[in-house]
């Protein structure tokens, strides 16, 4: 829901700390003149300005859920700009409900009214955009299968409640793990702290950062809790990580 949630007048909520104010999660991955958008939520168009994005090669989509495409219409003007198709990738199950929801973006018929130039693509076991090696994976939310993506030594999960056994093999190595931690408190479809810092202990990456926060976490008392190696991760975060050239 974002934070603060509408209404709610609890501590993280009013707090002024800028770190307790999170948009829907979503990513940017650049390099080498490459850049890939994880995610298009409701937030999408704020978070893209205030990074000043004039260019994005491809979408990687996790899942269908409204807070992970609910912002694929403002993908309009990257495409406007173009006049090319936007490649957007995601399992069979994502790019239907993604075609069903934004039906009139693929309708071949001539428009009065602009609308986003979207092409999707079904993910492939390893594929590059650009500069940028990928590996899709698939983790649990709840009883559905969803996709995690690793970029070298980097990957990123979000909205996972569970690591599938094959899947935990294809993280090891990692540098850098960006994995979701709603709260302390179980949830059916999400990774709690506790859970996520089980992960983190297994796979041992040099750094880790919990994403898909609710205002149940404060950031700082948080942080000061956690261990240095697996963090809360802010909105604007930008973080260094080598080697994610695509590989012949």
């Amino acid at each position: 829901m974002g934070v603060p949630v509408l209404g709610c007048d609890c501590a993280v909520c009013t707090s002024q700390d800028p770190r307790n104010h999170r948009l829907r999660t979503a990513a940017l991955i650049q390099h080498a003149g490459t850049t890939i958008l994880i995610d298009a939520g409701p937030d999408m168009r704020a978070q893209l300005l205030r990074h000043q994005v004039r260019h994005i090669d491809a979408v990687l989509l996790t899942h269908a859920h409204t807070d992970h495409i609910g912002g694929i219409d403002d993908l309009r003007p990257f495409t406007m700009r173009t006049g090319a198709p936007l490649p957007l990738y995601g399992d069979a199950t994502t790019l239907r409900r993604v075609r069903h929801m934004f039906d009139y973006a693929f309708d071949p018929a001539p428009s009065l009214s602009t609308r986003p130039s979207l092409e999707t693509r079904e993910l492939e076991q390893r594929f590059a955009v650009g500069a940028i090696s990928i590996e899709p994976f698939q983790v649990l939310h709840g009883a559905h299968p969803i996709t995690g993506y690793r970029f070298g030594p980097l990957a990123y999960i979000t909205d996972a409640s569970a690591l599938p056994d094959a899947t935990m093999r294809r993280l090891r190595g990692l540098d850098t793990l960006v994995i979701n931690a709603l709260r302390y408190t179980p949830h059916p479809l999400h990774l709690t702290v506790d859970e996520a810092l089980g992960i983190v202990a297994e796979l041992r990456p040099r750094q880790a950062y919990f994403v898909h926060i609710t205002h149940d976490l404060d950031h700082a008392a948080a942080n000061r809790e956690l261990p240095s190696y697996a963090q809360l991760a802010y909105d604007g975060q930008v973080i260094q990580v080598e080697g994610l050239e695509a590989r012949a």
